[in-house]
């Protein structure tokens, strides 16, 4: 920065030509988010918002909908001056669900916001000092709030009034400007305003003067000096203390200020707040895990929003957001005591993801981008249905036990699925019952298996002598890891019998996916299924059309591709797949085919890559009909594979092997195994 582009009146004037910004944390926080692209989404049959800032980078926030929502809400209110701006919000739930991973998120790209210069926030520089009074050696003094320099620009008179004539003349705001710049106002800090003082004292009040004691500065956004994004981690009852907040009275400096009433001698730098108060975010992790006199210090900066030290006062600009995990919330309310503290606090409840697709992709984060390897640094191979595995089987532990819902279709729901005849409607119903339970933990989605016990249990995969041996992570042996991790960590009996069930049920679908693998497998076509699938549905749909001849082709065009194509009606094949789905009567059958012509309605001209094949049911009935006519049934598929004593068998066995080799992503260990487990009558339902 060149010397002039340093002065106070430069600031100014660039900030009344828009190239730099005057605004508190909320405002910047609100602004940051609302200038990204905003969508409508519907979680749980209720509609609301998705902000696009938070799904950008690679490793980006997964599902949060509400949680995401709530805090916007929160900031934008405090932007706009209401009741938030005077509360913390607090982020609860269990451990492992994503709490800190957001808040260092929203860290992460505030930062970046910042370093756009429209953005960038700017402090000041008191310069030669030792011509002002007593400061000993010390020649520069920066904000120790990280100050605005418009704070300042309000204060250089002690009349409001002539600073406002200031801002008028020698800047030329107008007076509709100066009342929004004065929406901001607060008083300089105490040592600020102190030196200011010395200076005007010096200089006999002439403001050209004044100003040459003044530089103006960036404000350094580097993550590892806490400034502008600062996190606080609850220590031990010992080591912490207030100091570690607000700061204290600095030896170094006494040594060379003479003055006992300059309030200069406190270093607050070597507190948290003071190095995020010029419109930073203050991340307080496991806010309630503090002891008490440093909660009830927290309480006096969220109310007052200024530092006090000996009746001292900094004001701050800080957006305050801490997270605590549910039992050392319960245990913090339990002492009456502390309510006002959390009458302070936005709480947020946080539950856990319990929509499986996004679920694959947490599962990818704990799996890794990285080539995992094996102990002899041979590089290890996934199998392809891993992630599908672990997602299920955290995900339906996460889902609680509902009389309207089976585990299944309360998935299938929460995930945006078809699950039968059952409506999103139903899974709204049991969400909101759910969450009039005063106890927390019992709502829906707080508790089960969270991502750090799903990352214990693929380390248990990775070290198993069979996954090194095979060199392969097989996903069946997922469960078995899962079931040692619910053995070790659980601790509640009652959780410990509902996770061992739901990992029964997710063994379940996954023999249901298997089934159809080995199908894609047999037919040598990765899509095998999902094309005879959607000729049902076709099916269904032409059976009754106008223009279908005598020889039962139907004419149709296909919503993926537009071309028209043509479709031999076969009613033997409609037949046996509708009775594989147990519907005997007419009137079953009818009802079945209206509900998937109305799906096909709903959601075709909404994706028209929809396939069906999250009807588990229908897939599960193709399959099963598919096997019966190609090969006599899964069961002699299953003793051609596991009895390969003659020709034949070893070479549908070898062209299987070859075709899920090649076109399927399997390695030859998980090829084989699954095969094995295909051959087993394990799991079957």
């Amino acid at each position: 920065m060149s010397d002039h582009s340093k002065t106070l009146a430069h600031h100014l004037t660039e900030l009344k030509q828009g190239k730099r910004c005057f605004e508190n944390a909320f405002q910047s926080v609100s602004r940051m988010v609302l200038e990204s692209k905003i969508e409508k989404v519907v979680v749980n049959g209720k509609t609301t918002y998705d902000f696009s800032i938070f799904r950008e980078g690679s490793k980006h926030v997964i599902g949060m909908y509400d949680e995401i929502n709530s805090f916007v809400s929160y900031v934008k209110d405090a932007a706009e001056g209401g009741s938030s701006k005077e509360m913390a919000f607090v982020l609860v739930g269990e451990p492992g669900n994503g709490k800190t991973f957001l808040v260092e998120f929203l860290a992460a790209k505030y930062r970046a916001f910042l370093s756009n210069d429209k953005n960038r926030k700017y402090t000041f520089k008191y310069l030669n000092l030792e011509k002002v009074g007593d400061y000993g050696k010390i020649k520069t003094i920066e904000s120790q709030t990280y100050e605005d320099p418009m704070i300042l620009a309000m204060s250089l008179f002690e009349n409001p009034d002539q600073n406002k004539a200031f801002l008028a003349k020698q800047i030329g705001f107008s007076d509709k400007e100066i009342d929004t710049l004065y929406e901001n106002y607060r008083p300089l800090g105490a040592c600020s305003s102190y030196i200011l003082n010395d200076i005007r004292n010096f200089t006999d009040g002439d403001i050209d003067e004044m100003l040459k004691f003044i530089e103006i500065t960036p404000v350094p956004l580097t993550e590892s000096l806490g400034t502008v994004t600062g996190k606080y981690p609850a220590k031990d009852k010992i080591t912490s203390s207030s100091v570690d907040l607000l700061g204290e009275e600095s030896i170094q400096r006494l040594l060379h200020i003479t003055d006992t009433n300059n309030p200069y001698r406190f270093d607050l730098r070597r507190g948290a707040l003071a190095r995020v108060a010029g419109g930073g975010i203050h991340f307080s992790d496991e806010i309630y895990k503090n002891k008490k006199d440093l909660v009830q210090v927290y309480l006096g900066v969220i109310q007052n929003r200024s530092i006090e030290i000996d009746g001292y006062k900094w004001p701050i600009d800080t957006l305050i957001v801490a997270t605590s995990n549910n039992s050392e919330f319960h245990r913090f309310l339990s002492e009456k005591e502390e309510a006002p503290i959390v009458d302070r606090c936005r709480v947020c409840y946080v539950s856990h993801n319990t929509n499986y697709k996004l679920q694959t992709y947490l599962t990818g984060y704990t799996i890794g981008s990285e080539t995992r390897t094996t102990l002899t640094k041979e590089d290890l191979h996934q199998d392809p249905n891993l992630n599908y595995a672990a997602s299920i089987a955290v995900v339906l532990s996460r889902l609680p036990r509902s009389e309207k819902l089976t585990p299944v279709e309360t998935m299938k729901l929460a995930a945006g699925e078809v699950a039968g005849e059952k409506s999103i409607k139903t899974l709204a119903e049991v969400i909101d019952t759910l969450n009039q339970d005063p106890d927390i933990i019992n709502r829906f989605g707080q508790k089960g298996l969270g991502q750090r016990n799903l990352g214990r249990a693929i380390q248990l995969l990775i070290e198993s002598s069979e996954t090194n041996e095979g060199e392969c992570m097989f996903a069946y042996d997922i469960f078995k890891a899962l079931d040692r991790i619910i053995l070790d960590y659980v601790t509640e009996a009652n959780d410990r019998t509902k996770y061992l069930e739901d990992l029964k049920t997710a063994k379940g679908l996954y023999r249901e996916r298997i089934m159809t693998e080995m199908f894609n497998a047999y037919m040598d076509e990765p899509y095998a299924i999902r094309k005879d699938v959607m000729n049902y549905v076709n099916m269904i749909i032409g059976i009754d059309a106008e223009n279908l001849g005598p020889d039962k082709m139907w004419k149709y065009k296909d919503p993926q591709t537009s071309e028209l194509k043509a479709l031999k009606i076969d009613e033997r094949y409609i037949n046996s797949v509708e009775e594989r789905l147990g519907l005997k009567s007419e009137e079953q059958r009818e009802s079945f085919r209206t509900s998937i012509r109305k799906i096909y309605g709903q959601k075709i001209s909404v994706d028209p890559d929809y396939d069906f094949m999250d009807n588990l049911e229908l897939v599960k009935a193709v399959t099963d009909v598919r096997l019966k006519s190609d090969i006599a049934g899964a069961g002699s598929l299953i003793g051609a594979l596991a009895n390969r004593t003659n020709e034949e068998n070893q070479k549908l066995y070898d062209r299987m092997i070859s075709t899920m080799l090649e076109k399927l992503g399997y390695c030859k260990t998980c090829a084989q195994k699954t095969i094995e487990y295909f051959c087993t009558q394990e799991d079957e339902k």
